[in-house]
């Protein structure tokens, strides 16, 4: 036998080799130990039977099926197998999204919540949606649409803003000119002659503040003995109009139920009066009268007092001739 054919015979028991390892390898991995879910999708983005699936970023099975939903034809239905034991529950998430910025797409599953119910085999994952490429390529071309605008009112404001800056800066340039400069040196030296002038009437009235303070302090010393006898007094009080209140709610409640004594008295006068409203009347009409036959009577003595002793009038006497 020639080298040739011996280094093909060895390439390829070394090829059947590794292809019976990938088998064994790949079937006891993902054969009898794999559990099968399906989601569903609107954008697939390019994946492929085969492709990963990551739980957690975890790669834990692979893609067995992509192919559009008989149900709906809008969505596209994704078969996979994830390892045994992989603990996908009602809150895992499925959606597009791959290993690195250059490698194929995968299906990334989130971990869900520790208390949510593990789904069965053949269940459906919830789905998110990721954006496209197309639809991210549209929201970047309006964006940049608008950020040209942008940039345009930016440029109409900028010169505005530069024409506000130079003015600005001219008129600093005249505040801080010579003769500014001279009048703002002028100002400090006039300020320090007067805070060395004022300084020592500042330290009086420093002086006079502190000796006020003290003052005050002795005063409330003063002043907290008379707090405490307040307060004692404050108390004495509290404590007299404990003892009065016993006695005072008593004599209230008997004045109380004499007022309403009395409201029941005048309740009583009132339908007396009522009742004999007529009699009282004709007594008051009588009266009346008789003070009238009085009257008269009165008037009749005054101007004919003889009337109380004759009966008739006596004669007028004669005029003498």
């Amino acid at each position: 036998m020639t080298v040739e054919a011996k280094v093909g015979t060895f390439v390829l028991a070394c090829l059947l080799l590794l292809t019976v390892t990938i088998y064994y390898v790949g079937h006891h991995q993902w054969g009898s130990h794999v559990t099968p879910y399906k989601t569903y999708l609107r954008y697939a983005g390019g994946m492929a039977p085969g492709a990963s699936v990551l739980f957690g970023g975890i790669t834990a099975g692979r893609v067995t099926a992509v192919r559009p939903s008989g149900d709906d034809p809008t969505r596209i239905e994704i078969l996979l197998q994830v390892k045994q034991g992989t603990p996908v529950n009602e809150k895992s998430v499925a959606k597009l999204g791959s290993v690195s910025l250059m490698s194929s797409p995968a299906l990334s599953i989130t971990t869900g919540s520790r208390d949510a119910q593990r789904l069965e085999p053949w269940q459906v994952i919830r789905s998110q949606e990721t954006v496209s490429v197309d639809d991210m390529t549209r929201k970047l071309s309006a964006l940049t649409d608008s950020a040209d605008g942008l940039i345009s009112e930016v440029r109409g404001e900028l010169k505005d803003v530069t024409a506000k800056a130079g003015t600005l800066l001219t008129n600093l340039n005249e505040v801080t000119g010579p003769a500014n400069r001279k009048e703002v040196a002028r100002l400090l030296q006039q300020v320090n002659s007067l805070i060395a002038t004022e300084s020592p009437k500042i330290d009086r009235i420093a002086d006079q503040i502190t000796s006020v303070s003290n003052h005050a302090d002795s005063v409330i010393q003063k002043v907290g003995p008379l707090v405490d006898h307040t307060d004692a007094t404050i108390s004495n009080a509290n404590l007299t109009i404990d003892q009065l209140r016993g006695p005072m709610t008593e004599d209230l409640a008997q004045l109380q139920a004499t007022m309403k004594q009395a409201k029941s008295m005048m309740a009583a006068i009132q339908t007396l009066v009522q009742a004999n409203d007529y009699n009282i009347r004709e007594t008051v009409e009588n009266l009346r009268v008789a003070t009238e036959n009085l009257d008269q009577l009165t008037d009749q003595v005054k101007q004919e007092p003889w009337s109380l002793v004759r009966i008739r009038q006596p004669k007028d006497r004669k005029i003498p001739q």
